[in-house]
């Protein structure tokens, strides 16, 4: 049975208050899309950051409910930051008898829809199927595969372009006592999946064209993030994203701008959590 995960579709960060963080990557230099509300159920709503073939997404409580009980639990226990991954598949019903003949867990399949604002005015459905990795599978924070049935109204050409020069999820990180361990079994949920040891922790491939993710240790997160205060990061848990620039000398010119400190990294420019909604964010050029 082919595995049905080709890598990583998008990335959100649970935050605090929804409308201070989309402020806030304003002025990182992000297009945001409208806020999109979904259903009361749900009681949230976000904003995306969209890129060619990926994106960030910030998602936000905004009532209590029971279905987004989960989510109030891991603000209390975690802060705000990066909390899930999302992964590419076709189907999500087909995603799941695949995954159920290779012996990989997962919850039940969830369709839903929400109105899109559009940017020029006016609202268009966005239709979605997820299904989620069984919490047994997932070593830390939220894994999930994402099924888009109508693209056309996520990606949308006015989002894609950023003043800050953005243009793509670069890698996944995380802060973990045991990288090789957790590393391994992120591995297993993608179908390119493959680890490979570095210093202080591990990479783990995830596909074509898709985000690796990379598994550190504390003292190895530190080290490559020089100077930043990472306290307030997740013991155990996603800590932040890498993003292909297509000009590092325009991100530095828009962040320096808009008053913000960069630190200087192996690769390219960082900012503290406690300027991104609680995730360590780099620039790297690509």
């Amino acid at each position: 049975m082919e595995h049905p995960v080709k890598g990583v579709d998008h990335v959100f960060l649970l935050v605090e208050d929804l409308d201070r963080a989309a402020d806030a990557y304003r002025r990182l230099g992000f297009t945001l899309s409208p806020r999109g509300l979904h259903s009361a159920a749900k009681g949230t709503a976000n904003y995306t950051i969209m890129f060619p073939r990926d994106y960030m997404e910030l998602l936000g409580v905004v009532a209590p409910t029971e279905g987004n009980a989960a989510r109030r639990a891991a603000l209390a226990r975690d802060g705000e930051g990066l909390q899930a991954v999302a992964c590419r598949i076709a189907d999500a019903d087909a995603a799941r008898a695949a995954l159920d003949a290779l012996g990989i867990g997962t919850e039940t399949v969830g369709h839903f829809e929400r109105p899109v604002p559009l940017p020029r005015g006016g609202t268009a459905p966005a239709a979605f199927a997820t299904l989620a990795f069984a919490t047994t599978e997932v070593p830390f924070g939220t894994v999930f595969m994402c099924q888009h049935k109508t693209r056309e109204t996520v990606w949308l050409p006015e989002l894609l372009t950023h003043p800050n020069g953005a243009c793509g999820l670069a890698e996944i990180l995380a802060r973990t006592a045991d990288p090789d361990a957790n590393g391994t079994k992120l591995a297993r949920l993608f179908a390119a999946g493959r680890v490979t040891g570095i210093a202080g922790g591990c990479r783990v491939e995830t596909g074509s064209h898709s985000a690796p993710i990379t598994c550190l240790t504390e003292a190895a997160l530190a080290a490559r993030f020089p100077g930043l205060d990472l306290a307030a990061l997740p013991a155990e848990g996603f800590a932040g994203v890498s993003l292909h620039t297509a000009d590092p000398g325009q991100t530095r010119a828009w962040l320096e701008a808009n008053g913000l400190s960069v630190v200087e990294t192996a690769d390219g420019i960082a900012l503290p959590p406690s300027v991104c909604a609680g995730a360590v964010l780099e620039f790297v050029s690509g």
